[in-house]
Protein backbone atom coordinates (compact mmCIF):
# COMPACT_ATOMS: atom_id res chain seq x y z
CA UNK A 1 0.00 0.00 0.00
CA UNK A 2 2.81 2.29 1.20
CA UNK A 3 4.54 1.52 -2.45
CA UNK A 4 0.96 2.44 -4.39
CA UNK A 5 1.07 5.64 -6.57
CA UNK A 6 -1.64 8.29 -5.67
CA UNK A 7 -3.61 9.61 -8.21
CA UNK A 8 -4.62 13.38 -8.56
CA UNK A 9 -7.25 15.14 -10.67
CA UNK A 10 -7.57 18.69 -11.24
CA UNK A 11 -10.01 21.08 -9.52
CA UNK A 12 -12.01 21.24 -13.29
CA UNK A 13 -12.44 17.48 -13.31
CA UNK A 14 -13.38 17.32 -9.50
CA UNK A 15 -16.07 20.46 -10.15
CA UNK A 16 -17.27 18.82 -13.17
CA UNK A 17 -17.64 15.23 -11.69
CA UNK A 18 -19.75 17.14 -8.85
CA UNK A 19 -21.58 18.73 -11.85
CA UNK A 20 -22.15 15.41 -13.04
CA UNK A 21 -22.96 13.90 -9.97
CA UNK A 22 -25.98 16.50 -9.27
CA UNK A 23 -27.23 16.57 -13.60
CA UNK A 24 -27.87 12.97 -12.71
CA UNK A 25 -29.85 12.97 -9.50
CA UNK A 26 -34.23 13.61 -10.21
CA UNK A 27 -34.09 15.85 -6.99
CA UNK A 28 -31.65 18.13 -8.21
CA UNK A 29 -33.16 18.23 -11.64
CA UNK A 30 -36.63 19.41 -10.76
CA UNK A 31 -36.23 21.54 -7.56
CA UNK A 32 -38.85 24.20 -5.98
CA UNK A 33 -37.97 27.15 -3.94
CA UNK A 34 -39.25 29.75 -1.98
CA UNK A 35 -36.89 32.65 -1.10
CA UNK A 36 -36.04 36.13 -1.39
CA UNK A 37 -34.46 38.30 -3.98
CA UNK A 38 -31.22 40.15 -2.78
CA UNK A 39 -28.31 41.06 -4.85
CA UNK A 40 -30.27 41.40 -8.30
CA UNK A 41 -28.51 42.30 -11.50
CA UNK A 42 -29.91 42.40 -14.78
CA UNK A 43 -27.51 41.76 -17.57
CA UNK A 44 -27.75 43.83 -21.05
CA UNK A 45 -28.08 40.40 -22.67
CA UNK A 46 -31.40 39.58 -21.00
CA UNK A 47 -29.88 37.11 -18.07
CA UNK A 48 -31.29 37.91 -14.68
CA UNK A 49 -28.71 36.94 -12.10
CA UNK A 50 -29.86 37.24 -8.13
CA UNK A 51 -29.57 35.61 -4.76
CA UNK A 52 -32.46 33.29 -3.32
CA UNK A 53 -32.29 33.64 1.33
CA UNK A 54 -34.54 32.93 3.91
CA UNK A 55 -33.64 33.69 7.14
CA UNK A 56 -30.37 31.33 7.56
CA UNK A 57 -28.65 30.97 4.28
CA UNK A 58 -28.68 32.01 0.84
CA UNK A 59 -28.44 29.96 -2.70
CA UNK A 60 -27.05 31.45 -5.33
CA UNK A 61 -29.85 32.16 -8.76
CA UNK A 62 -29.79 32.91 -12.37
CA UNK A 63 -32.49 32.54 -15.24
CA UNK A 64 -31.49 32.92 -19.06
CA UNK A 65 -32.94 35.02 -21.57
CA UNK A 66 -34.83 32.64 -23.28
CA UNK A 67 -36.87 31.56 -20.06
CA UNK A 68 -37.47 35.03 -19.39
CA UNK A 69 -39.89 35.65 -21.35
CA UNK A 70 -42.96 34.07 -19.24
CA UNK A 71 -42.26 36.64 -16.11
CA UNK A 72 -45.11 38.75 -15.37
CA UNK A 73 -43.29 40.26 -12.93
CA UNK A 74 -40.29 43.23 -13.01
CA UNK A 75 -38.04 41.19 -10.40
CA UNK A 76 -36.43 43.39 -7.72
CA UNK A 77 -34.42 42.39 -4.39
CA UNK A 78 -36.65 42.28 -1.37
CA UNK A 79 -39.26 39.83 -3.39
CA UNK A 80 -40.51 36.74 -2.06
CA UNK A 81 -40.62 34.88 -5.09
CA UNK A 82 -41.31 30.96 -5.96
CA UNK A 83 -38.98 29.42 -8.44
CA UNK A 84 -39.00 26.15 -10.73
CA UNK A 85 -35.41 25.01 -11.92
CA UNK A 86 -32.71 22.83 -11.27
CA UNK A 87 -29.47 22.69 -8.99
CA UNK A 88 -26.41 22.35 -10.87
CA UNK A 89 -22.26 23.65 -10.55
CA UNK A 90 -20.79 26.41 -12.59
CA UNK A 91 -17.71 24.61 -13.27
CA UNK A 92 -15.59 27.74 -13.79
CA UNK A 93 -15.57 28.43 -10.01
CA UNK A 94 -17.12 25.27 -8.39
CA UNK A 95 -20.43 27.45 -7.19
CA UNK A 96 -23.59 25.63 -7.03
CA UNK A 97 -26.46 27.71 -7.83
CA UNK A 98 -29.88 27.47 -9.34
CA UNK A 99 -30.58 27.51 -12.94
CA UNK A 100 -34.22 29.35 -12.88
CA UNK A 101 -36.51 28.08 -15.21
CA UNK A 102 -40.27 29.64 -14.02
CA UNK A 103 -40.59 32.77 -11.32
CA UNK A 104 -43.58 33.69 -9.20
CA UNK A 105 -44.31 36.09 -7.29
CA UNK A 106 -45.01 33.88 -3.77
CA UNK A 107 -48.35 34.21 -2.47
CA UNK A 108 -50.09 34.78 -5.76
CA UNK A 109 -47.82 33.55 -7.46
CA UNK A 110 -49.19 30.32 -8.02
CA UNK A 111 -52.00 32.34 -9.15
CA UNK A 112 -50.71 34.13 -11.34
CA UNK A 113 -49.35 31.39 -12.67
CA UNK A 114 -52.27 29.44 -13.33
CA UNK A 115 -53.66 32.53 -14.91
CA UNK A 116 -51.12 32.81 -17.48
CA UNK A 117 -51.30 28.91 -18.21
CA UNK A 118 -55.12 28.87 -18.76
CA UNK A 119 -55.15 32.57 -20.69
CA UNK A 120 -52.45 30.74 -23.26
CA UNK A 121 -54.12 27.50 -23.52
CA UNK A 122 -57.09 29.66 -24.36
CA UNK A 123 -55.67 31.99 -26.99
CA UNK A 124 -54.41 29.18 -28.54
CA UNK A 125 -57.99 27.80 -29.02
CA UNK A 126 -59.05 30.80 -30.68
CA UNK A 127 -61.48 31.87 -27.81
CA UNK A 128 -60.15 35.21 -27.51
CA UNK A 129 -60.28 36.16 -31.13
CA UNK A 130 -62.22 39.41 -32.46
CA UNK A 131 -63.70 37.37 -35.35
CA UNK A 132 -65.89 35.37 -32.44
CA UNK A 133 -67.21 38.87 -31.03
CA UNK A 134 -71.01 39.50 -31.01
CA UNK A 135 -71.78 42.90 -31.39
CA UNK A 136 -73.65 44.36 -28.82
CA UNK A 137 -77.34 46.13 -29.81
CA UNK A 138 -77.48 49.42 -29.67
CA UNK A 139 -80.88 50.00 -28.12
CA UNK A 140 -81.53 46.89 -25.97
CA UNK A 141 -84.88 46.21 -24.24
CA UNK A 142 -83.94 43.16 -22.51
CA UNK A 143 -80.61 43.33 -20.31
CA UNK A 144 -79.69 40.51 -17.99
CA UNK A 145 -77.31 40.50 -14.97
CA UNK A 146 -75.29 38.04 -13.73
CA UNK A 147 -74.10 38.81 -10.01
CA UNK A 148 -74.57 38.87 -6.42
CA UNK A 149 -77.66 39.70 -5.43
CA UNK A 150 -76.48 42.19 -3.24
CA UNK A 151 -73.71 44.45 -2.82
CA UNK A 152 -72.26 47.79 -5.08
CA UNK A 153 -72.24 46.39 -7.97
CA UNK A 154 -75.50 45.42 -8.75
CA UNK A 155 -77.18 48.64 -7.06
CA UNK A 156 -74.32 50.23 -9.25
CA UNK A 157 -75.56 48.12 -12.99
CA UNK A 158 -79.07 49.06 -11.94
CA UNK A 159 -79.34 52.34 -10.99
CA UNK A 160 -76.99 53.07 -14.16
CA UNK A 161 -79.51 51.41 -16.11
CA UNK A 162 -82.46 53.48 -14.44
CA UNK A 163 -80.59 56.63 -15.04
CA UNK A 164 -79.94 56.07 -18.56
CA UNK A 165 -82.44 54.22 -20.03
CA UNK A 166 -85.78 53.52 -18.29
CA UNK A 167 -87.17 51.69 -21.34
CA UNK A 168 -84.80 48.99 -20.75
CA UNK A 169 -85.94 45.75 -18.72
CA UNK A 170 -83.78 44.24 -16.11
CA UNK A 171 -83.63 40.47 -14.88
CA UNK A 172 -81.51 39.35 -12.17
CA UNK A 173 -79.93 35.97 -12.03
CA UNK A 174 -78.56 36.04 -8.67
CA UNK A 175 -75.07 34.44 -8.20
CA UNK A 176 -71.93 33.61 -5.88
CA UNK A 177 -69.20 35.38 -7.39
CA UNK A 178 -66.24 34.11 -4.34
CA UNK A 179 -65.93 31.32 -3.51
CA UNK A 180 -65.24 28.07 -4.36
CA UNK A 181 -68.78 26.86 -5.25
CA UNK A 182 -68.72 30.35 -7.64
CA UNK A 183 -67.63 29.05 -10.59
CA UNK A 184 -70.58 26.49 -10.67
CA UNK A 185 -73.20 29.07 -9.66
CA UNK A 186 -72.10 31.45 -12.34
CA UNK A 187 -71.96 28.77 -15.04
CA UNK A 188 -75.44 27.51 -13.94
CA UNK A 189 -77.15 31.35 -14.08
CA UNK A 190 -75.39 32.31 -17.71
CA UNK A 191 -76.61 28.90 -19.27
CA UNK A 192 -80.23 30.14 -17.77
CA UNK A 193 -80.19 33.04 -18.87
CA UNK A 194 -80.13 31.40 -23.04
CA UNK A 195 -83.70 30.85 -22.02
CA UNK A 196 -84.42 34.14 -22.08
CA UNK A 197 -85.12 36.69 -24.73
CA UNK A 198 -82.27 38.90 -23.98
CA UNK A 199 -80.58 41.73 -25.95
CA UNK A 200 -77.44 41.73 -23.60
CA UNK A 201 -76.17 40.16 -20.85
CA UNK A 202 -73.88 41.20 -18.05
CA UNK A 203 -71.84 39.11 -16.25
CA UNK A 204 -69.22 40.21 -12.89
CA UNK A 205 -68.77 41.47 -9.44
CA UNK A 206 -66.71 44.41 -7.60
CA UNK A 207 -63.07 44.80 -7.39
CA UNK A 208 -61.49 42.58 -4.56
CA UNK A 209 -58.21 40.73 -4.51
CA UNK A 210 -57.13 38.21 -7.05
CA UNK A 211 -58.34 35.54 -4.73
CA UNK A 212 -61.63 37.08 -4.61
CA UNK A 213 -61.90 37.42 -8.28
CA UNK A 214 -60.79 33.67 -9.11
CA UNK A 215 -64.14 32.64 -10.08
CA UNK A 216 -63.52 34.78 -12.80
CA UNK A 217 -60.72 33.09 -14.06
CA UNK A 218 -62.00 29.60 -14.04
CA UNK A 219 -61.99 27.38 -17.30
CA UNK A 220 -65.75 26.68 -17.24
CA UNK A 221 -66.74 29.95 -16.93
CA UNK A 222 -64.61 31.06 -19.60
CA UNK A 223 -66.49 28.49 -21.74
CA UNK A 224 -69.63 29.51 -20.56
CA UNK A 225 -69.20 32.77 -21.78
CA UNK A 226 -68.07 31.78 -25.37
CA UNK A 227 -71.02 29.68 -25.73
CA UNK A 228 -73.56 31.96 -25.02
CA UNK A 229 -75.99 33.07 -27.82
CA UNK A 230 -76.70 36.00 -26.09
CA UNK A 231 -73.66 39.35 -26.24
CA UNK A 232 -71.75 39.28 -23.04
CA UNK A 233 -70.23 42.38 -21.36
CA UNK A 234 -67.85 41.23 -18.42
CA UNK A 235 -68.14 43.80 -15.47
CA UNK A 236 -65.28 41.94 -13.55
CA UNK A 237 -63.47 44.27 -10.45
CA UNK A 238 -62.46 47.68 -11.12
CA UNK A 239 -60.30 49.32 -13.94
CA UNK A 240 -56.78 47.39 -13.02
CA UNK A 241 -58.40 44.30 -12.98
CA UNK A 242 -58.22 41.28 -15.44
CA UNK A 243 -59.89 38.26 -15.37
CA UNK A 244 -60.31 35.46 -18.16
CA UNK A 245 -63.48 36.57 -18.36
CA UNK A 246 -62.66 39.84 -19.31
CA UNK A 247 -60.74 38.14 -23.22
CA UNK A 248 -63.03 35.74 -23.86
CA UNK A 249 -66.36 38.05 -23.27
CA UNK A 250 -67.80 40.09 -26.40
CA UNK A 251 -67.27 43.39 -24.25
CA UNK A 252 -64.89 44.45 -21.30
CA UNK A 253 -66.27 46.84 -19.19
CA UNK A 254 -63.73 48.09 -16.48
CA UNK A 255 -66.33 48.61 -13.51
CA UNK A 256 -70.02 47.39 -13.15
CA UNK A 257 -70.83 50.61 -13.63
CA UNK A 258 -69.15 50.91 -16.82
CA UNK A 259 -70.72 47.77 -17.99
CA UNK A 260 -74.58 49.10 -17.44
CA UNK A 261 -73.09 52.59 -19.82
CA UNK A 262 -71.66 50.43 -22.56
CA UNK A 263 -74.96 48.25 -22.25
CA UNK A 264 -77.28 51.65 -22.63
CA UNK A 265 -77.57 54.66 -24.69
CA UNK A 266 -77.82 57.48 -22.26
CA UNK A 267 -81.76 58.96 -22.78
CA UNK A 268 -80.40 62.46 -22.50
CA UNK A 269 -78.03 61.98 -25.60
CA UNK A 270 -80.59 59.90 -27.83
CA UNK A 271 -82.97 63.10 -27.06
CA UNK A 272 -80.54 65.31 -28.26
CA UNK A 273 -79.77 63.26 -31.47
CA UNK A 274 -83.47 63.17 -31.87
CA UNK A 275 -83.31 67.04 -31.91
CA UNK A 276 -80.41 67.69 -33.78
CA UNK A 277 -81.84 64.91 -36.50
CA UNK A 278 -85.54 67.37 -36.04
CA UNK A 279 -83.14 70.33 -37.26
CA UNK A 280 -81.40 68.95 -39.95
CA UNK A 281 -84.51 67.16 -41.07
CA UNK A 282 -86.43 70.55 -40.98
CA UNK A 283 -83.37 72.44 -42.83
CA UNK A 284 -83.32 69.53 -45.64
CA UNK A 285 -87.24 69.67 -45.82
CA UNK A 286 -87.05 74.08 -46.51
CA UNK A 287 -84.10 73.71 -48.78
CA UNK A 288 -85.71 71.01 -51.08
CA UNK A 289 -88.79 73.26 -51.06
CA UNK A 290 -86.99 76.49 -52.20
CA UNK A 291 -84.69 74.51 -55.07
CA UNK A 292 -88.46 73.30 -56.05
CA UNK A 293 -89.72 76.59 -55.92
CA UNK A 294 -86.80 77.91 -58.02
CA UNK A 295 -87.12 75.11 -60.32
CA UNK A 296 -90.66 75.72 -60.73
CA UNK A 297 -90.50 79.81 -61.59
CA UNK A 298 -87.83 78.80 -64.27
CA UNK A 299 -90.16 76.02 -65.53
CA UNK A 300 -93.30 79.04 -65.70
CA UNK A 301 -91.03 81.43 -67.44
CA UNK A 302 -89.69 79.21 -69.97
CA UNK A 303 -90.17 79.22 -73.74
CA UNK A 304 -91.50 76.03 -73.88
CA UNK A 305 -94.38 77.10 -71.55
CA UNK A 306 -95.12 80.12 -73.18
CA UNK A 307 -94.91 79.34 -76.31
CA UNK A 308 -96.12 75.67 -76.82
CA UNK A 309 -96.66 75.64 -80.80
CA UNK A 310 -93.14 77.05 -81.09
CA UNK A 311 -91.44 73.72 -80.90
CA UNK A 312 -93.99 71.56 -82.91
CA UNK A 313 -93.55 74.35 -85.50
CA UNK A 314 -89.66 73.59 -85.81
CA UNK A 315 -90.15 69.72 -86.27
CA UNK A 316 -93.01 70.23 -88.82
CA UNK A 317 -90.30 72.18 -90.93
CA UNK A 318 -87.70 69.52 -90.09
CA UNK A 319 -90.22 66.90 -91.57
CA UNK A 320 -91.33 68.36 -94.29
CA UNK A 321 -87.69 69.00 -95.37
CA UNK A 322 -87.19 65.97 -94.36
CA UNK A 323 -89.80 64.29 -96.87
CA UNK A 324 -88.36 66.53 -99.39
CA UNK A 325 -85.28 65.37 -99.40
CA UNK A 326 -86.66 61.62 -99.28
CA UNK A 327 -89.04 62.23 -102.54
CA UNK A 328 -85.32 63.48 -103.90
CA UNK A 329 -83.20 60.49 -102.98
CA UNK A 330 -86.15 57.98 -104.50
CA UNK A 331 -86.39 59.79 -107.89
CA UNK A 332 -82.37 59.64 -108.06
CA UNK A 333 -82.11 56.22 -107.63
CA UNK A 334 -85.29 55.31 -109.54
CA UNK A 335 -83.70 57.46 -112.67
CA UNK A 336 -80.42 55.96 -111.73
CA UNK A 337 -81.60 52.03 -112.00
CA UNK A 338 -83.97 52.34 -115.50
CA UNK A 339 -80.49 54.33 -117.12
CA UNK A 340 -78.71 50.89 -115.72
CA UNK A 341 -81.71 48.51 -116.95
CA UNK A 342 -81.77 50.31 -120.29
CA UNK A 343 -77.73 49.86 -120.89
CA UNK A 344 -77.88 46.13 -120.01
CA UNK A 345 -81.18 45.49 -122.42
CA UNK A 346 -78.50 47.29 -125.06
CA UNK A 347 -75.71 45.15 -124.29
CA UNK A 348 -73.96 43.56 -127.22
CA UNK A 349 -74.43 40.40 -125.39
CA UNK A 350 -78.00 40.34 -125.03
CA UNK A 351 -78.06 41.41 -128.74
CA UNK A 352 -75.79 38.60 -130.44
CA UNK A 353 -75.59 36.03 -128.25
CA UNK A 354 -73.93 33.73 -131.30
CA UNK A 355 -71.79 35.44 -132.24
CA UNK A 356 -70.02 35.83 -128.73
CA UNK A 357 -70.33 32.14 -128.73
CA UNK A 358 -68.55 31.61 -132.18
CA UNK A 359 -65.71 33.93 -130.29
CA UNK A 360 -65.37 31.66 -127.55
CA UNK A 361 -65.52 28.55 -130.16
CA UNK A 362 -62.99 29.81 -132.17
CA UNK A 363 -60.27 30.84 -129.29
CA UNK A 364 -61.23 26.92 -127.96
CA UNK A 365 -60.14 25.34 -131.30
CA UNK A 366 -57.15 27.34 -131.36
CA UNK A 367 -55.62 26.12 -128.10
CA UNK A 368 -56.86 22.72 -128.85
CA UNK A 369 -54.65 23.35 -132.25
CA UNK A 370 -51.81 24.30 -130.11
CA UNK A 371 -51.84 21.59 -127.59
CA UNK A 372 -51.74 19.14 -130.79
CA UNK A 373 -48.77 20.72 -131.97
CA UNK A 374 -47.39 19.88 -128.61
CA UNK A 375 -48.62 16.53 -128.74
CA UNK A 376 -45.13 13.83 -128.18
CA UNK A 377 -47.98 11.18 -129.51
CA UNK A 378 -48.32 13.15 -133.01
CA UNK A 379 -44.00 12.85 -132.94
CA UNK A 380 -44.31 8.99 -132.26
CA UNK A 381 -47.03 8.81 -135.30
CA UNK A 382 -44.09 10.10 -137.89
CA UNK A 383 -41.94 6.91 -136.81
CA UNK A 384 -40.20 8.44 -134.00
CA UNK A 385 -40.14 6.43 -130.39
CA UNK A 386 -38.87 7.06 -126.99
CA UNK A 387 -36.70 5.27 -125.21
CA UNK A 388 -36.62 4.75 -121.34
CA UNK A 389 -34.43 3.22 -118.50
CA UNK A 390 -36.99 3.27 -115.64
CA UNK A 391 -38.48 6.72 -115.28
CA UNK A 392 -35.28 8.34 -116.92
CA UNK A 393 -35.52 9.24 -121.07
CA UNK A 394 -32.97 8.16 -123.25
CA UNK A 395 -31.54 11.50 -124.76
CA UNK A 396 -27.72 10.41 -125.60
CA UNK A 397 -26.09 7.28 -125.79
CA UNK A 398 -24.05 7.62 -123.19
CA UNK A 399 -26.71 6.80 -120.78
CA UNK A 400 -26.45 3.56 -121.56
CA UNK A 401 -24.19 0.26 -121.26
CA UNK A 402 -24.50 -3.32 -122.54
CA UNK A 403 -27.06 -5.70 -121.39
CA UNK A 404 -29.20 -2.49 -119.82
CA UNK A 405 -32.91 -3.31 -119.68
CA UNK A 406 -34.84 -0.46 -121.77
CA UNK A 407 -38.24 0.45 -122.61
CA UNK A 408 -38.90 1.97 -126.21
CA UNK A 409 -42.34 3.59 -126.49
CA UNK A 410 -44.31 3.55 -130.26
CA UNK A 411 -47.32 5.00 -131.36
CA UNK A 412 -49.65 1.51 -131.11
CA UNK A 413 -47.39 0.10 -127.68
CA UNK A 414 -44.25 -0.42 -126.31
CA UNK A 415 -41.03 -3.02 -126.80
CA UNK A 416 -38.66 -4.79 -123.66
CA UNK A 417 -35.52 -4.97 -125.47
CA UNK A 418 -32.02 -5.31 -123.97
CA UNK A 419 -29.07 -3.84 -125.02
CA UNK A 420 -26.41 -5.61 -126.78
CA UNK A 421 -23.94 -2.96 -127.47
CA UNK A 422 -23.53 0.72 -127.48
CA UNK A 423 -21.62 2.97 -130.37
Amino acid sequence: MENEEIKYYSVTQYNQAIKNFLDSKEECRNVHIRGEISNFKGHTRGHLYFTLKDEESRINAVMFSFNTDNLNFEPKDGDEVLVDGKISVYVPNGNYQVYVEKMNLAGNGDLLRKFEELKKKLMDEGLFASEHKKAIPKYPLHIGIVTAPTGAAIRDILSTIKRRFPLCETILFPSLVQGEDAKFDIVRQIEKAQEYDLDVLIVGRGGGSIEDLWAFNEEMVARAIYASRIPIISAVGHEPDFTIADFVADLRAPTPTGAAEMAVPNMADIFNYIKQEEIRLNKCIMSKIELLKKSLDTLSTSYVLSNPLASFEIKEQKLDSFITRLNQTIQYRLINAQSRFDSIKKNHILLNPNELFMMYHNTLELYINKLELLNPLNVLGKGYSITKKGNEVIKSSKQLKKKDLVNIKLLDGTIDAIVEGVK
